[in-house]
């Protein structure tokens, strides 16, 4: 018979004692033992193992107690915060899972630093964190945890020899909206994450009820988005790179777009993880590059540029295709567009522990002749003898690097240490993100060439993005 912890319940049925209460010797334990065995049983049965928090089931148990409370009395009120911490597969993945455990260990300690002794602090699994504040005013309250939480992670944590960032993404959800159930209000604080996630991380989202319907159509678009290209809702829209010693445009990037005839502007962040999820993203991968090499090769033509290039990036599932480079092969055919026009971007997580399968992959589209970017480079922990294997000839300093940059910026260093690195090995580098006219003479002072960014321009349709390439050919040559 089973206990609602778990394991066999001490008294049974027929009045046999449990074989885990008998000790090794045949006896059965004592009072003292029995007690503090129980005591073992529920502190396993409701306190995570790694940290020592609240699990869910004693999350979910005091959410549950503090919805009753407050149907007594309306006047007090409380708010659920989910936490989840960002990248945390890269720091995993590069690091190993002793040192993730050890972030994990540290977090709590952060987290529970930021919060009063009547709130509670629960891991729910993974790296996903939950609080229960308790007798607030408002949602003001809770805002001003998430400020704390977002102040403590400032300082990096010093894990043996390694010294770690962490960032970490928060839905919010009050009760002042109004809740019969504690199921409403948690699955509510995990759709306001799911929006953070979606917005890039590292900030905190209240949830709104329109929130919770967006999330259920997304769902039910995924059904739909496999249909999304013949009803031409998929559209590219391209971001211009430009050179700084030429000041011309040398490449772009092609950026999808999701223009839903009843929702409108999807982001990518919020349909791109839901094509991925359903496999979709194959087939609009495939579209998306054949598509891209068209215009690509149209605006060679036009301007005649062909050392014009674009960018496309390639999903997990696509680099896991072992036919990919035949496929690419194909679209570079029927397209006319030269194999060293077209580069192919890969997220940094993706790329840096490849199998030995996906090695081939990399390797094969090497062999096309077409170039091989890592995106987002430098956001986790990258092995450079690995990086000296894999056939990449482009890093994209990750945005974030490049936030934090110029006369008094924290990352100038880091960025140096980039390009230098870079450099070593043979490849170029484009910097992400570019926003300010500081950021852009950082980058110029440390010899960055290619640079991307709202300074210059952002994703724009095919038609202003021609416009936006011979504007800037014509002020060269007139220059």
């Amino acid at each position: 018979m089973k206990s609602f912890f778990g394991v066999a319940d001490s008294s049974l049925e027929n009045g046999e004692v449990a074989p885990e209460l008998v000790s090794t010797e045949g006896k059965l334990p004592t009072a003292s033992e029995q007690k503090w065995m129980e005591a073992q049983l529920r502190h396993r049965a409701f306190y995570d193992e790694l940290t020592g928090l609240a699990n869910r089931a004693l999350f979910v148990n005091r959410v549950e107690q503090a919805v009753i409370r407050l149907e007594r009395n309306a006047s007090n009120q409380c708010a659920v915060l989910f936490l989840d911490l960002d990248r945390f597969k890269v720091i995993n993945d590069s690091l190993g899972h002793t040192v993730g455990d050890q972030l994990l260990s540290a977090l709590a300690g952060r987290l529970e630093s930021c919060i009063r002794r009547c709130d509670t602090l629960a891991r729910l699994g993974g790296d996903e964190f939950a609080i229960l504040l308790e007798e607030i005013d408002g949602l003001g309250d809770a805002v001003t945890v998430c400020d704390r939480i977002n102040r403590s992670l400032k300082t990096p944590f010093k894990l043996g020899d390694y010294e770690v960032f962490a960032n970490i993404s928060i839905g919010v959800v009050c009760t002042n909206v109004g809740y019969e159930k504690s199921s409403d209000l948690l699955r509510n604080a995990d759709t306001a994450l799911y929006r953070a996630k979606a917005q890039g991380g590292n900030c905190y989202t209240v949830f709104d009820q329109t929130m919770h319907q967006r999330a259920v159509a997304l769902w039910q678009m995924a059904t739909q988005a496999q249909f999304a290209v013949e009803r031409e809702e998929l559209k590219l829209h391209y971001q211009p790179i430009i050179d700084l010693n030429t000041e011309q445009v040398v490449g772009l990037e092609a950026v999808l777009r999701w223009y839903h005839p009843q929702h409108g502007s999807i982001s990518p962040g919020e349909f791109i993880p839901v094509m991925e999820e359903t496999g979709v993203i194959s087939m609009i991968g495939q579209w998306a590059l054949r598509e891209a090499c068209l215009q690509v090769r149209a605006w060679q033509k036009i301007t005649g540029n062909d050392s014009l290039k674009i960018n496309v990036s390639l999903s997990a599932r696509q680099l896991a295709q072992s036919d990919l480079a035949e496929q690419v092969l194909k679209i570079l055919e029927e397209t006319g567009l030269s194999h060293d026009s077209l580069r192919l971007e890969i997220t940094q997580t993706a790329i840096m522990h490849p199998s030995a399968a996906a090695f081939q992959v990399l390797q094969a589209l090497k062999d096309l002749g077409v170039g091989l970017c890592i995106d987002d480079f430098g956001i986790g922990y990258s092995s450079l003898s690995r990086l000296q294997q894999l056939p990449i000839d482009i890093l994209k300093i990750d945005r974030s690097f490049v936030q934090n940059i110029g006369a008094k910026g924290e990352n100038t260093e880091m960025v140096r240490t980039i390009i230098d690195l870079a450099a070593s090995l043979r490849m170029n580098v484009v910097a992400a993100g570019v926003e300010t006219k500081e950021q852009l003479e950082g980058l110029r002072s440390l010899n960055c060439r290619n640079i991307q960014g709202f300074y210059f321009a952002k994703p724009m349709t095919s038609e202003d993005t021609l416009r936006f390439i011979q504007a800037t050919s014509k002020r060269t040559r007139e220059s």
